[in-house]
């Protein structure tokens, strides 16, 4: 086969290189079910020529003309078929997020005039058909799971013919590599959602320039769980493909400790929230120990604190660390499956600790940064440690140029930058200047070779004073502390920096027993005295690592984790600012009253 120029090429370059017994795998009735390459690609054409059928098609191939087709769906081995079979005949898959407002799904629906939509189960199934008389386009809706009164996705799959099958490769053929092929709708952190524009080559360069960062080796397992959604994952998938990695999708996020140990996957991506959960699970199961056993976990663990990467620390510290690795790090790497080669992050700044305990820990964890708008990956830390720097995001992957503007503005230029902003040429040409497109995070280029974010530059905020403050990094840094789960920065046009804390109630409760706090609930939890003194003098010990405009002054203590379902963080787990500050606008005033 000649080198591929689409996305759906992964199928026939599978078949010709390497067929997998396992190319796809997903828990069906409790029990994991495999589809080989060659089961893959006879789903993917009978899904194609069902699509057909029914009348789906690349129309005049314009991006207004041509048939779209949406999931609301979680991750399992069926949305990588449906995004394949309707890329290779033409139409366009606009993926959007299972928890996605109803005002919003309208919006996207409407502004894509979506033909055919997939669900995933019931509760989707009805929250989509609840608009039908609101997105006139719908022509149908189909569900992967059974349900009752709905159309199941098998239907399709039953009106493919030996003719319409047939069909399919002329279509295919005519598909071309600066084509469009897939819409993205993100909703950000604030606005309208925007539909992204992303061409194979858009995706197929960043798949292209992204498989050498990736770790070697034959017969390699993933497992997936991000959502498939947002084009992190989805790049990371075709990469999967394309390099020949078996991709097990996760029943859910609660299983995920569970479908590692039956996977044994080699890598998997995630997002730092998540990385900082498995974190927290570790250091409380360290917590519980006693005697011997919690000196030594508590020992290992202050070797990785101080561990260095492309730096020799001595053959003292190196055998040290060997026997860390060995008697108490090694039950770390089993509660990950035991195979894992990497983990790589991305969607939001990780804290540098983290990173450099887990890298320690033979762990390593490759940070990489981009943007729907990027397809998504600009640059990513490597696996070779030469390519990796703590408290980067990374060398630049090939192809992809960056410039740092006059404010510290990063700027992207390359094969990966969007076609633009569906039916929005005026948003495009605000984002995109001379063919750079302009991303919106401050950052710096060290030793001319590692990218490192400072902020966003939406976030960083003025005080009354006039003086400017990156709250990113600040967060960040207060999140090392056992008893911070989320935090987030308030100061702008304020005379002083203050802060929302929601405190880590599992860590907290641990400290209250000790120090003889009555076991009460986490509401008269934050407002007892000892409690209050102890995040004070936090704050206070957090606060010698800023200049002076950036400490803390004061903070509200909060009951409730941010999330997705209750609204205060995006699907790829970003903070909505704005959101927290409406609904906190009580505890803010509180701040500021005095």
């Amino acid at each position: 086969m000649t080198e591929p120029r689409r996305l759906f090429d992964c199928l026939e370059y599978h078949l010709e290189k390497k067929p997998l017994p396992d190319m796809l795998a997903g828990k069906e009735g409790g029990q994991w079910k495999t589809y080989s390459t060659a089961a893959v690609k006879e789903t993917v054409d009978n899904l194609s020529a069902g699509l057909l059928s029914l009348g789906i098609s690349g129309g005049d191939m314009t991006p207004e003309g041509r048939d779209k087709v949406a999931i609301l769906c979680k991750n399992r081995p069926e949305w990588l078929m449906l995004d394949l079979a309707v890329q290779q005949i033409g139409a366009i898959l606009v993926p959007i997020y299972p928890t996605i407002n109803v005002n919003e799904l309208e919006f996207v629906l409407s502004d894509a005039q979506v033909k055919i939509v997939f669900v995933n189960d019931e509760d989707l199934f009805l929250k989509t058909i609840s608009l039908k008389d609101k997105a006139p386009t719908i022509k149908d809706i189909y569900t992967f799971e059974h349900v009752a009164n709905a159309k199941h996705w098998k239907e399709v799959t039953a009106l493919s013919t030996p003719a319409l099958i047939a069909q399919i490769k002329p279509i295919a053929d005519k598909i071309n590599y600066e084509d469009l092929a897939t819409i993205i709708y993100t909703s950000g952190t604030t606005g309208t959602p925007k539909g992204v524009m992303l061409s194979h080559r858009n995706i197929l360069s960043n798949v292209n320039a992204s498989i050498p960062c990736f770790p070697p080796g034959d017969d390699l397992r993933s497992l997936s769980f991000l959502p498939l959604n947002h084009i992190f994952e989805r790049m990371v998938s075709y990469l999967y493909l394309f390099r020949g990695v078996s991709i097990y999708y996760a029943e859910s996020l609660e299983t995920i400790g569970d479908n590692l140990k039956e996977v044994n996957p080699h890598l998997f991506t995630t997002v730092p929230r998540l990385l900082e959960k498995v974190y927290d699970k570790i250091m409380q199961k360290g917590n519980e120990l006693t005697g011997i056993k919690k000196k030594l976990f508590f020992w290992a663990h202050s070797l990785a604190e101080q561990f260095e990467i492309n730096k020799n620390q001595g053959a003292f510290y190196n055998l040290k660390l060997s026997i860390a690795n060995k008697i108490i790090f090694k039950k770390w790497r089993e509660a990950l499956g035991g195979n894992i080669v990497c983990i790589v992050t991305g969607g939001a700044a990780c804290q540098v600790r983290l990173i450099r305990i887990f890298t320690a820990a033979r762990i390593p964890i490759m940070e990489g940064y981009g943007l729907t708008e990027t397809s998504p990956v600009i640059s990513v830390n490597r696996f070779e440690v030469s390519g990796r720097m703590f408290g980067s995001v990374g060398p630049l992957i090939e192809g992809v140029e960056v410039k740092i503007a006059e404010d510290g503005e990063i700027l992207c230029k390359g094969p990966n930058v969007m076609m633009g902003y569906y039916k929005r040429p005026d948003l495009t040409a605000q984002d995109i200047v001379n063919d750079w497109y302009h991303t919106g995070d401050i950052g710096v280029i060290i030793d001319n070779k590692f990218l490192k974010i400072t902020d966003r530059k939406k976030e960083l905020f003025k005080t009354s004073g006039g003086k400017y403050v990156a709250p990113l990094a600040i967060e960040n840094k207060l999140k090392e502390s056992p008893f911070i789960e989320q935090v987030m920065l308030l100061g702008a046009d304020k005379k002083f920096v203050s802060a929302l804390i929601v405190p880590s109630f599992p860590n907290l409760k641990d400290w209250s027993r000790k120090n003889e706090i009555p076991e009460c609930s986490n509401e008269e939890l934050i407002h007892h005295p000892k409690v209050i003194a102890l995040f004070k003098e936090l704050v206070e010990s957090f606060n010698k690592f800023f200049n002076h405009v950036e400490q803390v002054k004061k903070f509200e203590l909060l009951v409730h984790e941010w999330s997705v379902d209750s609204g205060e963080l995006t699907p790829k787990m970003s903070l909505k600012r704005k959101v927290v500050m409406e609904k906190y606008r009580d505890a803010i005033e509180r701040i500021y009253a005095s």
